[in-house]
């Protein structure tokens, strides 16, 4: 793995430590073994957090590390036998330079809205298909926020565009959350692994504010 790539993985995870913090969980990074469960010693975390009963193993990789990864699937198995733990696996989202040459350009708020219809129908009986199609409307509002706000940003990581946005107080700490929690669900959808977490109204809440976001284009004022 080259530095870049661990450099970008590094931050995140430092990233998902402090929201984990401001969530009230007990975080522990790059565990040693003594400072595992019994079932977990021939592992390598990322980072363990605790919060009451609740365990979550947390592993950040990229699409290049995640290939090397051979230990993940014989985790996830292992968390899976114990109650009150789960493993929660994290992409970087790395800018890929040959996909943004290839793309004509992001969808415009006039093509967004009735995208957001075809995902609401989607949410009824294919709720996977409907995260992932809602997260891409969801990704292209925020870039037409970054324009209309005028954030002149390096990057266009959609990570990196809620952070700056809920910054600058465009969008509310409540829908930043919520955008996250969708984020992370559309992550391991489009990564092949099964989630538990997904139901037909967490998708409805993504398109209910995406179409807030969308509205509010029009507005000048803030959330703040």
């Amino acid at each position: 793995m080259n530095a870049q790539i661990q450099q970008l993985e590094k931050e995140r995870l430092l990233e998902l430590a402090e929201e984990y913090r401001q969530k009230g969980y007990e975080v522990l990074l790059r565990p040693k073994p003594e400072d595992l469960p019994e079932f977990l010693r021939s592992y390598h975390p990322d980072m363990i957090v605790r919060r009451g009963e609740e365990a979550v193993v947390v592993e950040v990789k990229s699409r290049s590390s995640i290939a090397s990864a051979q230990d993940l699937q014989g985790l996830a198995q292992v968390v899976q036998e114990h109650p009150g733990w789960r493993v929660e696996l994290v992409m970087t989202n790395r800018k890929d330079a040959p996909y943004f040459a290839e793309v004509e350009g992001s969808l415009e708020e006039h093509e967004i809205k009735p995208q957001l219809q075809v995902a609401r129908e989607l949410t009824v009986h294919h709720p996977e298909s409907a995260i992932l199609y809602a997260w891409s409307l969801a990704e292209a509002t925020l870039r037409l926020l970054v324009n209309q706000e005028g954030l002149c940003l390096p990057r266009l990581e959609p990570l990196y565009l809620l952070k700056q946005l809920a910054t600058e107080g465009v969008i509310s700490q409540p829908d930043y959350q919520l955008l996250m929690n969708a984020f992370r669900l559309r992550n391991a959808i489009a990564h092949g692994f099964k989630i538990n977490q997904l139901t037909s109204s967490s998708v409805l809440d993504l398109i209910e504010v995406t179409e807030q976001l969308l509205n509010s284009l029009n507005s000048t004022g803030s959330f703040l």
